[in-house]
């Protein structure tokens, strides 16, 4: 592996173990949300990384990336709508608190 292509990648590790980390530790939902957007940025990255480095000419991971965060746009407005619904029901977003929801 190319000494170069780990400048690039350490970030993106340490962007996913810090979403990954949020994610276990938080109970606010809106902060989950955020460690999940971090986790997807990264694997974002990722793409974009090994397109630089596995074809410079081509730009598939470039085209992959941007439907990507166009996906994870869609995903985080459809999240904050039920998180948004889910705290005019139970009136807060702590996760331990969506138990007491009625079905």
């Amino acid at each position: 592996m190319d000494l170069s292509i780990l400048w690039y990648l350490i970030p993106s590790v340490l962007m996913f173990a810090c979403g990954v980390y949020g994610f276990i530790t938080r109970r606010n939902m809106v902060a989950i949300l955020i460690s999940l957007e971090l986790m997807l940025n990264s694997a974002d990255l990722n793409f974009v990384i090994f397109n630089r480095f596995l074809f410079p000419g081509s730009m598939e991971g470039m085209v992959f990336t941007l439907f990507a965060i166009a996906i994870a746009a869609a995903e985080t407005a459809l999240a904050i709508a039920i998180i948004i619904n889910i705290y005019r029901s139970v009136g807060s977003t702590d996760i331990r608190e969506t138990t007491k929801m009625k079905f």
